[in-house]
């Protein structure tokens, strides 16, 4: 007999968030957020209108929406897509949160993606014909940033196994590097010296592997918007936000650990596993507890951010390691 195993993100389907209301939810998130943020998400959504008004159609567009796996659900309701598309990090475009008018100047096409380091055969594929060819769907994830917010959003991509597999790496190869793009030209963060510019970090070919591991391609049913990493995103829900590579241009395979942009500004702060762990505190704030975003609601903090039945035997044996900053 076959018994299927509840894994702790799944609630019954009965309760999962029907595509058709999800999709008036998102509707209705537009139309009766109220205050500063409306205006805000209004010139926001102004900007992105023009940018896209101006540039090609997205190619992948008619992809939109995906199927949404239903085995990955969650226990709290998803954010607004107001809040998840304004209130960003993305340093590349600045410091501060409202990066996303100044990021509709990124242009997404023409886009590749290189394979390179230790692979079978280096090359570089069209972002329109990798998304093509991958395994697309629709998941719903939490998200943990560092600095203690939290959201819950439908992601729309495919499993990074796919894209391991696609990428055919020697046996020999430990971690996978990604790095996003550099175009200071349109990106003035980048012109900001003292930042070790392009943004990089790595998993190992385990946790890239992992069931869990997903490389998002959209976002509320559409294609990825430029301030949330456009074309090409890194989803690690155990993982604080600061390891999800935004706007990726190379996937490196490499037997030796890299070391990651915020590990090379501060390492004390930002280490390499970054795996969330409510009761180890980041050096400046506790991390017991999170804000949702669009509320003022602080909910407790899960051990690997909810996902601790699945990924923590992915750490069992490494001694010595700081795995939860």
């Amino acid at each position: 007999m076959l018994i299927k195993r509840k894994r702790e993100w799944e609630i019954p389907e009965r309760d999962a968030t029907p595509e058709s209301a999800f999709l008036s939810r998102r509707s209705l998130a537009k139309a009766i957020a109220a205050g500063p943020i409306l205006l805000a998400a209004g010139a926001v959504a102004g900007a992105g209108r023009a940018a896209a008004d101006d540039a090609a159609p997205d190619p992948t567009a008619g992809l939109y929406p995906l199927k949404r796996n239903e085995r990955y659900v969650l226990d709290r309701p998803l954010t607004g897509e107001v809040w998840a598309t304004t209130y960003n990090n993305f340093y590349e475009f600045g410091s501060h949160k409202q990066i996303a008018k100044a990021a509709q100047k990124l242009p997404l096409r023409p886009w590749t993606v290189a394979f390179d380091g230790m692979v079978e055969q280096p090359r570089t594929v069209d972002v329109d014909t990798l998304i093509k060819a991958m395994p697309l769907e629709e998941r719903l994830y939490r998200h943990r940033c560092v600095e203690a917010w939290a959201m819950a959003v439908p992601w729309g991509g495919f499993p990074m196994k796919a894209l391991i597999d696609y990428a055919k790496p020697l046996a020999s190869a430990k971690y996978v590097v990604m790095e996003t793009f550099k175009n200071d030209a349109v990106a003035p963060g980048q012109k900001q010296f003292w930042y070790p510019w392009p943004y990089l970090d790595g998993l190992t070919i385990e946790e890239a592997t992992h069931e869990l591991a997903f490389i998002a391609t959209g976002l509320y049913g559409k294609p990825m918007p430029r301030q949330n990493g456009a074309p090409l995103r890194l989803a690690v829900p155990w993982k604080y936000g600061f390891k999800h590579v935004k706007s990726i241009v190379r996937f490196t395979f490499t037997d030796k650990r890299p070391v990651s942009f915020w590990e090379k500004l501060q390492a004390g702060e930002y280490g390499f596993w970054a795996n969330v762990n409510p009761d180890v505190a980041h050096p400046r704030w506790s991390q017991a507890s999170e804000r949702m975003l669009g509320s003022d609601e602080r909910v407790p903090t899960k051990l690997y951010n909810g996902y601790a039945e699945q990924v923590a035997s992915l750490y069992e044996g490494l001694k010595g390691e700081k795995l939860f900053m």
